[in-house]
């Protein structure tokens, strides 16, 4: 086996390789899944000298611990938190080099839910339909890691990038979601959308890569029939019999029965990535782009 390899020491809560996903397949059935953060993916990526679309590793809350066999470039961005290499304290948001056979930590978040490690080469495990994302609902790509977990290395693309420092955004304080309204919010009362527009919701403990749940006043239907299932978009926000909202992330279902009152603007969703249960959140109505 090449020594171009990471050995997984700690699994974390849930650790999974990520890269740009599999956008384009809804048709077959197929989630786009990919990094959660896609921004904070691409700047460890950067760091280390791999292309945007390399694969990493997404950690959550409590992060992981790997063991390179060969000496490699790693960077660590997402969610901030402790990071060491054999013991010793070592910079996040920055390359850093880890020596063969050293352990890499990667402790618990101090903000947000999602913290992403890059390695130079990226992790190389097999593609499938042309991307190494662990999708969680289909099951497509790598399972999540377990400790004892070998995960392969491609060859280094390029020198590390020379920063002293890497704008990168911190979790937020108040989850701010510019949306817009439909396809069905004619499904639900005018009191409803105005609720929705109006009143204080909050994240979910029982969120995951699927969907970011939210706790807060449920949304009254004006029609009480069923949908036939129809195609599900990233950012729909799906309404399910409880009527508290719920943001499709990236391994949402390509299809449901739901009525969804309203899709998030892509450039809102990194942040919801990293909200943590009982961040405040607030949907804002934008015209259509």
């Amino acid at each position: 086996m090449s020594d171009r390899a990471l050995l997984v020491v700690r699994s974390g809560a849930l650790t999974t390789v990520q890269d740009l996903g599999r956008p384009g397949n809804a048709h077959l059935g197929v989630p786009r899944s990919g990094a959660l953060d896609p921004p904070a993916a691409a700047l460890v990526n950067r760091l280390v000298g791999n292309p945007p679309g390399a694969a990493v590793l997404e950690t959550t809350l409590n992060g992981c611990a790997v063991r390179p066999r060969r000496t490699v470039t790693v960077a660590v961005g997402g969610a901030p938190g402790p990071v060491t290499v054999g013991g010793r304290a070592a910079p996040w948001g920055a390359p850093v080099t880890v020596p063969a056979g050293e352990v890499l930590e990667v402790g618990a978040a101090t903000a947000g839910v999602r913290g992403y490690l890059a390695v130079s080469g990226g992790i190389a495990v097999e593609p499938v339909l042309g991307s190494r994302a662990t999708d969680l609902l289909s099951g497509l790509g790598p399972a999540p890691l377990t400790d004892g977990t070998v995960l392969p290395l491609g060859p280094p693309a390029g020198p590390p990038e020379r920063v002293d420092a890497v704008p990168q955004p911190m979790p937020p304080a108040e989850l701010v979601l510019r949306v817009t309204l439909g396809p069905r919010a004619d499904w639900f009362t005018p009191g409803a959308v105005r609720d929705l527009a109006t009143r204080a919701y909050r994240v979910s403990t029982a969120g995951n890569r699927i969907g970011l749940r939210t706790e807060g006043p449920a949304l009254e239907r004006a029609r009480h029939g069923e949908l036939p299932s129809e195609g599900m978009v990233l950012g729909a926000v799906q309404v399910p019999p409880d009527g508290r909202p719920v943001v499709f992330l990236a391994d949402h279902p390509t299809t449901g029965g739901y009525p969804v009152i309203a899709v998030v603007r892509s450039a809102d969703l990194p942040a919801a990535a990293q909200a943590v249960p009982g961040t405040p959140v607030r949907f804002v109505p934008v015209g259509r782009r």
